[in-house]
């Protein structure tokens, strides 16, 4: 079976990695693949724009989701946000019968939204994905809030003004990222079985 290829976007911490993460839990025949892997090494983060499509290798993500629609594995990088750069060894991942890609930039791609059975926008207020990248850069990320304010300032903002806002266009669907969690995990399945994907 071929597997069914659902793109999910939306601005940072619009609740796309909540909402991708719940569903697959729930879902053991389901492969998560984050376009943030795909991120190339940069030589100095504090200068660099993490938010324009430039900074992403999304002809291998295009490549690797190709071979995984396929039936074939595909070794996939690993990124490592603390030095910001990939690691050396990739990891493996193996075709499944629902594939998911979730990134702020998967719908800006033309070639990936040709690979995609379903495309996903997740919306959500300007403070609310504030607050939430916030918490996550300082917890998860080792950032200081200065930093983080200071990159979402620079390039966060605009880059989702003029990349990341507009791809909600190419979406079939948008969803409420400030609704709760099994509401939207409830909507994106519905979406799914309506296109006549696996679950």
């Amino acid at each position: 079976m071929q597997p069914f290829i659902v793109l999910i976007a939306g601005g940072t911490a619009s609740g796309k990695t909540t909402l991708v993460n719940t569903l697959r839990d729930g879902h053991p025949d389901c492969v998560v693949l984050s376009h943030d892997r795909y991120y190339r090494d940069v030589e100095d983060p504090l200068t660099h724009n993490y938010d324009h499509p430039d900074a992403l290798d999304t002809a291998r993500l295009v490549a690797d989701l190709a071979d995984l629609r396929a039936g074939h594995s595909a070794t996939v990088p690993v990124y490592d946000f603390r030095i910001h750069r990939r690691k050396k060894a990739g990891e493996e991942i193996k075709p499944s019968a629902l594939v998911i890609v979730e990134g702020i930039l998967v719908l800006h791609d033309e070639h990936l939204r040709g690979l995609a059975d379903l495309c996903v926008y997740v919306a959500a207020d300007d403070d609310l994905r504030l607050a939430r990248r916030l918490q996550r850069d300082i917890i998860e990320r080792g950032r200081s809030p200065e930093g983080v304010l200071r990159q979402y300032l620079d390039t966060v903002r605009p880059g989702h003004q003029r990349f990341v806002s507009p791809s909600r266009f190419h979406a079939d669907v948008v969803l409420d990222g400030a609704a709760p969690v099994p509401v939207l995990v409830a909507g994106l399945a519905a979406m799914i079985r309506v296109r006549g994907g696996p679950l």
